[in-house]
């Protein structure tokens, strides 16, 4: 699967284009959307660069009352980096007052393979908006997120090919107090996704993720290690909802949830994608749904036989 459209809403709020230069289309208030500022990936020698439009949006906007902010591609997306995005949107922290929410790549497939897009060090974002509530970033080649403590983030969202290791190890290792809800797209290591369960072990043991209601752990061919490793994390205890979708989970992977600590508590047990056989779909609705859990088994996938004796699994998002 690759991503096909744009964040259509954000932060709970419709996401609205902010419009080209020379538009004269009435502007809503600016608290009502979430506004995305974007320029085409690949740009002609008249198009308008990323770094001019956001300048245009902080002249036309009341930036007093912008609660939400979307970057969609910059030029170049898949050579040039999100650091000039970053340093811009940072250094508006005194214009953007009210900014609760940033999402940083919203880009398709025909605008930037998700693996292609290039990112940076995006905690420069998160230090200069200490009020910022939700933040989503897409696209983990040259992504990076040092350690950090900040003490109003509730939504941390990370969608990825491939997550390199220290990535994960720096968002594990953080201290986020009001964090409600992480889903990590931790990948393949075919687009440097070489993380391990290991490296979770500060976010599986809860500690420094006290409010944590939600844990997804998405998108990954260690989906089997994965479900071992939350089969017996402390961090599961207080979840509401457990999310273990997009990636090769397979029935040695169930059968750890099933053997290790309760899940009965749970909301909702997400494994949409994976590759189970339908014995152990039966099993684990069995188990849980009499108790209100909703069990998502949607888009079940069968391996892939190459003739020569190998079995081929695959991860929903790669390219």
């Amino acid at each position: 699967m690759t991503i096909g459209v744009h964040l259509e809403e954000f932060h709970g709020l419709p996401v609205l284009d902010f419009p080209d230069a020379g538009s004269h289309d009435e502007l809503p208030d600016p608290a009502s959307v979430a506004w995305r500022v974007s320029c085409p990936t690949y740009c002609d020698p008249e198009d308008e660069r990323w770094g001019p439009a956001f300048e245009r949006f902080l002249k036309t906007v009341d930036t007093s009352r912008v609660r939400a902010l979307v970057v969609g591609g910059w030029e170049d997306a898949y050579d040039t980096s999100s650091a000039p995005a970053v340093a811009a949107i940072a250094g508006a922290s005194d214009r953007l007052t009210a900014l609760e929410a940033v999402f940083l790549g919203d880009m398709t497939f025909e605008d930037c393979e998700i693996s292609w897009i290039v990112q940076s060090d995006v905690t420069p974002l998160l230090a200069a908006y200490p009020g910022l509530r939700e933040f989503g970033v897409r696209g983990g080649n040259h992504l990076a997120f040092p350690s950090l403590v900040h003490p109003g983030l509730e939504t941390l969202v990370v969608e990825s090919g491939g997550l390199g290791a220290e990535v994960v190890r720096g968002i594990a290792g953080s201290e986020l107090p009001a964090l409600e809800r992480i889903e990590l797209w931790l990948g393949t290591d075919e687009y440097g996704g070489d993380s391990s369960p290991a490296d979770l072990a500060p976010l599986l043991s809860g500690e420094g993720f006290p409010a944590l209601r939600s844990l997804g752990l998405c998108n990954s061919v260690i989906e089997d290690l994965l479900a071992a490793a939350v089969a017996s994390a402390p961090v599961v205890a207080r979840l509401d909802r457990l999310d273990l979708s997009m990636g090769v989970l397979t029935d040695e992977g169930a059968a750890a949830l099933l053997d290790g600590q309760p899940l009965t508590h749970l909301r909702e047990l997400d494994l949409e994608h994976h590759y189970l056989s339908e014995a152990m779909a039966e099993r684990l609705t069995a188990a849980l749904a009499p108790h209100g859990v909703r069990v998502v088994l949607d888009d079940p996938q069968e391996p892939e036989d190459d003739g020569d004796g190998d079995v081929w699994r695959y991860v929903s998002t790669g390219e």
